[in-house]
Formats: structure tokens, sequence, C-alpha cells
């Protein structure tokens, strides 16, 4: 599905104005983890669940999918932290990913909703998100779910806190040696980015690629290709 094009700083902005109309709401101050779940349906009054997504829409690889006239949004259950907490890092950044949809693309949405091609039937979800989905409205939920998750100025006093300094890390050498001895190179996330990835309750590699977009982790040309996807 084409959307408009949506510039970085757009989209962090958006993030931004959520925290705060959140915080406003609330009267409360958010440190990390940020908490999307009570965003999602506190503030924003999403109604959440989860469900097997595969058998549900007859899709593989769904993450989960958003319902905009119903304010819905269901998440694979595999993804769910009470039974699989190990993946509360990739679902809470695909949680964030679908109050991405919600606040960039539901106005966009809902003023075509006349138009049957935008809204299916038989209780179609308005957007579905696949793992591996690289499309223009994918990567804009994605960006914004990095920024609500990981914002700017919590990631610079939490580096701040844990190193004394804003100095860079060169994650080189470190890089040469996981890839050499992992066969997914996707798992490779340096121990600063899994370390500081507890602290926001996100999947160190989703850290890593945010730590590397600040310049806080550093890799040569060799390895910098290593690490470009949202986990």
């Amino acid at each position: 599905m084409k959307v408009k094009f949506l510039e970085e700083k757009e989209i962090t902005t958006e993030a931004f104005l959520l925290l705060q109309a959140y915080e406003r709401q609330f009267n409360i101050r958010i440190a990390p983890p940020v908490p999307i779940d009570e965003i999602a349906e506190c503030h924003l009054e999403l109604d959440l669940r989860f469900d097997n997504m595969e058998r549900r829409l007859q899709k593989k690889d769904v993450l989960g999918a958003i319902w905009i006239e119903d304010k819905r949004v269901i998440i694979d259950q595999s993804l769910d932290p009470t039974t699989n907490p190990l993946k509360n890092g990739r679902y809470r950044f695909t949680l964030a990913h679908e109050v991405g949809h919600w606040t960039l693309h539901r106005l966009y949405y809902l003023t075509r909703a006349k138009q049957p091609a935008l809204f299916g039937v038989n209780d179609e979800p308005s957007i579905i998100c696949r793992a591996g989905d690289t499309e223009p409205i994918e990567w804009q939920a994605n960006t914004f779910a990095a920024h609500v998750l990981m914002p700017k100025e919590m990631i610079y006093n939490a580096w701040e806190q844990q190193h004394g300094n804003l100095r860079p890390y060169d994650a080189t050498d470190e890089v040469k040696l996981l890839s050499e001895s992992l066969t997914d190179t996707r798992t490779s996330t340096v121990g600063i980015a899994r370390d500081l990835a507890k602290q926001f309750h996100v999947s160190g590699q989703a850290m890593q690629i945010r730590l590397t977009g600040f310049g806080f982790v550093k890799f040569n040309k060799e390895v910098s290709g290593l690490f470009d996807k949202w986990n």
C-alpha cells in the first residue's frame, strides 16, 4: 500500500508528541522502559489482543495487524511475553510498530474508508505486518517504533550514565569475532548494545541499530552492512 513520503524528522516529531501527550494525560515523566502497553491501551484506547495470526489470516510470517476502524491490534501469540518472556523485546517493538501505523497512517485510511480496496471484508485488517517487509509504510512504522521505544534523549542519558561520557565505542574487532563464530549474523549484537537493551526492554539488535545511528557504536565498512534490519 502506497503512503506519502515522510522524512525521518517528521516521524521523530510524531513519536515525541505521542510520548509528551501520554505524560500530560497521566502526569508522569517517562523513563526507560517506555510503557508502550499503557500508551497503546490507556492513552490511545486501542484494543490489544493475541492470536495465531497464520491461522486467523491464512498468511505466514505475520507478526501483527491493525484494524483501524475498530481500534484493534492483534499480535501473533508467539510474541506474547507472558508465555514467551524471551520474546518481550520483539513483542514491544511489534506493538510500537502497530502504534506507529495508528499514529502515522490512520487518517490516511479513514479519509478513504469508502474505498473498498483499502478496507477488506470479512474482518480483514487495515494493515498486515509481516516479518521482513520493506515497503515504505513498514519502514515508517519501524522508524516510529524505534523513536518511541528508544528516544534520543533517553539514549544519550543512558549512555552517559553507563559510561560517564558520550564517547563512541569502536566495535569493529568485537563484530569480527562475533561474525566468525556465529552463522546467523542477526544475533551478532555487541555486548554494549545488549546491556543497554535490557534497560529499554528491546532486542539487542534494535538497540545496536539505534546506537549505530547515533554514532555511539561504530564499525568499519567491512562489517557495517551486517546489522541493518530491525529485530
